[in-house]
């Protein structure tokens, strides 16, 4: 197979190198299909790839958390662009095999094969093999003409036109599948742009959609007809004021023994003089108005640096192996530091790099935040972990992942 794709490969590449211009109206529209097409097809060939490796279990043997969290270092996608891959790879294998057909000859597109997969299923459970097998086909025939938007809306009366006959008692098995699929694809996604602030994208379920209205829309409203800020920015706003208030309400789980907070850290000298600008402690940076604005919050942390970036005093308020240690683990790894993780640092637990039943120390030089799962992968697992010489983690691979051992790091958290 790998020879047939690179021949591919090559083949595709000329093509790239065609001087598009040149090419009759006619031509460049009848290229337009027939790429159209191989890239269907292409893709046919890289979900059974991604069926077989995620079977193989390959992503966890090469200290990956799952087959989604591979792909996304592999091939440089999103988590959920990922999780998709995986699904539909998963929903190809083991539903009507007429889909993947369809697929690999380019007959219908990605997006469409979702939805017809999904439909297919539904039918199947609801009619029977017959009944599904003739709705393959109606759906195939109307992807032609319709896209995967409105072939969704064409899908839930399918029955009507392959078992009329049920079609009204299947209709309320379609509103439960698609309930399903709703709790199924729910999602959301935290994007970190490059200027510190956060990009929001997801889609909510049906119950969470209600959940998030009735929480917002009261703190949505103006505040009176001077309120000059548009609805997205009031939108903003309540949500964060649902945040503060989730805060404060001191009933959120405690990551690593310390209750949820948000810390600011600062040096020395803005401290001292009525506090500068300062970091929280995801990395976003802050202005000096909005540190003194925070500060007078509870919930805050002095997080007290020295001139050389190295904690000096992280508060006192716990004992030390979940309270200053821990803070001073964030401010350094800012988050789980295996290679390609990026779970934050609520997520993480202490790991102690020499074990405490081999006499290792409780410090700062000693110890390394890992999210749950990498924890227990380098406890199972001949990954090695020190401290380089600037003073944060590294890892080593086992040899047979890589002869040369070649130490790696985490990009994924900034450092300041």
């Amino acid at each position: 197979m790998v020879g047939e794709l690179t021949q591919a490969e090559g083949a595709i590449a000329a093509c790239a190198d065609t001087a598009t211009w040149a090419l009759p109206e006619g031509e460049l529209i009848a290229a337009l299909d027939t790429a159209h097409r191989t890239e269907q097809r292409l893709a046919a060939v890289k979900l059974a790839l991604i069926r077989e490796l995620d079977g193989r279990g390959t992503a966890t043997t090469q200290g990956a958390s799952s087959t989604a969290v591979w792909l996304r270092e592999r091939l440089r996608l999103t988590i959920p662009a990922a999780r998709r891959l995986v699904d539909l790879a998963a929903v190809l294998d083991t539903g009507n095999p007429g889909v993947r057909r369809a697929l690999a000859d380019g007959h219908i597109t990605v997006d469409q094969a979702r939805v017809i997969a999904d439909t297919v299923d539904t039918v199947q459970t609801a009619a029977g093999p017959e009944a599904a097998d003739k709705s393959l086909g109606v759906l195939v025939e109307w992807a032609g003409q319709f896209d995967p938007t409105l072939l969704r809306k064409l899908s839930t009366r399918i029955l009507d036109h392959v078992a009329p006959d049920i079609a009204d008692a299947a209709a309320k098995a379609a509103v439960d599948a698609e309930a399903r699929r709703a709790t199924r694809d729910r999602q959301l996604t935290l994007s970190t742009l490059t200027d510190g602030r956060l990009r929001l994208t997801g889609i909510l379920d049906t119950e969470t959609a209600g959940l998030l209205r009735a929480a917002i829309d009261p703190l949505s409203a103006p505040s009176g007809p001077d309120d000059q800020r548009a609805p997205g920015q009031r939108r903003h706003d309540a949500l964060s004021d649902v945040c503060r208030l989730a805060l404060r309400g001191g009933e959120l789980p405690e990551p690593g023994g310390d209750p949820a907070q948000i810390v600011v850290t600062t040096s020395y000298d803005g401290l001292t003089r009525q506090l500068g600008g300062g970091t929280l402690d995801t990395g976003l940076h802050l202005t000096p108005a909005t540190v003194r604005r925070l500060a007078c919050d509870a919930a805050i942390l002095p997080a007290v640096l020295s001139g050389a970036g190295q904690p000096l005093d992280v508060g006192r308020q716990r004992r030390l192996i979940t309270g200053p240690l821990r803070r001073a683990l964030v401010l350094r790894d800012r988050g789980c530091a295996f290679p390609g993780c990026d779970r934050p640092p609520r997520w993480c637990d202490a790991h102690h790099i020499r074990h405490w039943a081999d006499g290792g120390d409780t410090s700062l030089t000693n110890a390394v935040l890992l999210c749950g799962h990498h924890h227990r992968h380098l406890h199972h697992s001949d990954w090695v972990v020190r401290l380089a010489g600037d003073g944060h983690p590294e890892f080593v691979p086992p040899a047979w992942l890589d002869p040369e051992q070649v130490p790696r790091r985490n990009h994924y958290h900034r450092r300041t």
